[in-house]
C-alpha cells in the first residue's frame, strides 16, 4: 500500500517483498512474536502448493513462442547459465559460508529462473535435512531464504540498470548478432495481436481457482508420500513441489488458464508465505554470511550474462529480446514488463508470458542447480 500511495523512491531499491520478509524476521528474533508456530507448518503444507498451482495456470507457452520465436531459446540458454553458474558461484565462496548454504543458492536459482513463487517453493523443497530436527531445519531454510532474498535484491540493483541501458546499444548489438529487420518487424506485428486480458474477476472465479489449487495439492501430497526418495535433493518435499508443478502445467493447457484473477491471487498468497518465512527465520548469522553470499551471486550473474550473449549470437536476435529474456529470468513477472516498456511498449504483454515460462521451468531448473551445488558442498 505504501509503495502505491506514496511513490517513495526507497521501493525502487528495496521492493516491498524485502520488508514483508524482514519485518516478521525482526519481530520473531526480538521476542515480539514466536518463530515456532503450528500455523507455519500449515502454511507450508497447504498455502505453498495452492499458490504454485494458481500461479502456473497463467502459463501460455504457445503465445510466447509465437511472438518471441528464437528469443525463447535465448531465455532458455540464460536459464542454463543460471543452472551452470550456481555451483561455480557457490564454489568460489563456500569456505566462508555455513555448510548448508548450498540450499540458499538453490533457493536463489528458483527466483533467477522463475520468480518469487519458485524461490519459496524450492526453499520448501530443500528444507528437509537428514538427521536434523524438523524445527531446526525450518530455521535453516528460513535463514537461507533470507540470504537468497538479500542477494537477489543486491544483484537486481545492478542488473536492472544494465538491462535498461542496453537499449542504447541496439544498433551495435544487432550488428554483432546479425539480426534481420524482417525478424524485428515480424515480432512487433505478432506482439500487436497478443492479448492477455481475461476479463473482469468475479467471485466464482476465485472459487474455481481455489478448487483447482486444493485438488492439485491433495493429489500431489498423496503421491509424494509413496514415491522413492534419495537425500539430499529427492525428498518427499521435493516430489510434492515437482508434482504440483507438473499437474498445474497440465491444467494450463486446458480452459482453466482462461480463469481471470489467477495472477493477483497467486501473488497475494506468495506474499503471505514470504511473511511466514520471515517469521520462522533465525537471522543471527545473516549479517555475517550475507556479504560472501552476495559475492557468489555476482559471479553467478556474470555467467548468466555470458550465456545470454552467447544465445543472442547463436540465434541472431536483437538487444530488446535479450534484455527481456534475461529480465524474465532474473526479475520475473515484476521486472520483465519494466524492461519491455523501456525498450518497446509493444513487447510488454509478451514479456509477461516469457516470465510465466520462467515460472513453469523454475522449479525443475532450480532443483537441478541445487543438486549441482550439493555436489560441490
Amino acid at each position: 500500500m505504501l509503495e502505491k500511495k506514496t511513490g517513495w523512491k526507497i521501493f525502487n531499491f528495496f521492493p516491498p517483498l524485502i520488508f514483508i520478509y524482514m519485518i516478521p524476521a525482526v519481530l520473531s528474533n526480538t521476542g515480539v512474536m514466536t518463530n515456532d508456530s503450528p500455523v507455519y507448518g500449515w502454511m507450508s503444507d497447504l498455502l505453498l502448493p495452492l499458490f504454485l498451482t494458481i500461479m502456473l495456470l497463467d502459463v501460455d507457452v504457445k503465445g510466447a513462442v509465437r511472438v518471441m520465436g528464437r528469443g525463447i531459446f535465448v531465455m532458455l540458454l540464460g536459464t542454463v547459465g543460471v543452472i551452470v553458474g550456481a555451483p561455480i558461484g557457490y564454489f568460489c565462496v563456500k569456505s566462508a559460508l555455513d555448510p548448508e548454504a548450498w540450499r540458499g543458492f538453490g533457493t536463489l536459482a528458483g527466483s533467477w529462473i522463475g520468480g518469487t513463487g519458485n524461490m519459496a517453493a524450492v526453499n520448501e523443497a530443500l528444507k528437509t535435512i537428514q538427521g536434523v530436527d524438523p524445527s531446526i531445519a525450518e530455521q535453516i531454510a528460513a535463514k537461507n531464504y533470507g540470504l537468497a532474498a538479500i542477494a537477489d535484491n543486491m544483484v537486481y540493483l545492478i542488473w536492472l540498470p544494465i538491462m535498461l541501458g542496453s537499449k542504447n546499444l541496439a544498433k551495435r548489438f544487432n550488428k554483432f548478432t546479425g539480426v534481420s529487420q524482417k525478424r524485428l518487424d515480424d515480432m512487433h506485428a505478432a506482439a500487436g495481436e497478443l492479448s492477455t486480458d481475461k476479463g473482469k474477476v468475479e467471485m466464482r472465479h476465485i472459487l474455481y481457482l481455489l478448487f483447482f489449487g486444493l485438488a492439485v495439492t491433495f493429489v500431489a501430497s498423496s503421491l509424494a508420500g509413496v514415491l522413492p526418495t534419495k537425500s539430499p535433493i529427492l525428498t518427499a518435499s521435493t516430489w510434492k513441489i515437482l508434482l504440483v508443478t507438473s499437474l498445474a502445467l497440465l491444467l494450463s493447457l486446458t480452459r482453466a488458464r482462461k480463469i481471470p484473477g489467477s495472477h493477483p491471487l497467486a501473488m497475494a498468497l506468495v506474499y503471505l508465505f514470504v511473511a511466514k518465512m520471515g517469521g520462522s527465520a533465525d537471522i543471527s548469522g545473516l549479517a555475517e554470511d550475507a556479504p560472501w553470499f552476495v559475492a557468489g551471486a555476482y559471479i553467478w550473474i556474470f555467467i548468466h550474462g555470458v550465456f545470454c550473449l552467447l544465445g543472442a549470437k547463436i540465434f541472431k536476435v536483437d538487444v530488446h529480446t535479450v534484455a527481456i529474456a534475461s529480465a524474465a529470468n532474473i526479475g520475473g513477472a515484476a521486472s520483465a514488463p519494466i524492461v519491455a516498456a523501456y525498450h518497446n511498449e509493444a513487447l510488454v504483454p509478451v514479456s509477461i508470458l516469457m516470465a510465466l515460462i520462467g515460472y513453469a521451468i523454475g522449479n525443475y531448473g532450480a532443483l537441478a542447480a541445487a543438486w549441482l551445488c550439493s555436489l560441490v558442498a
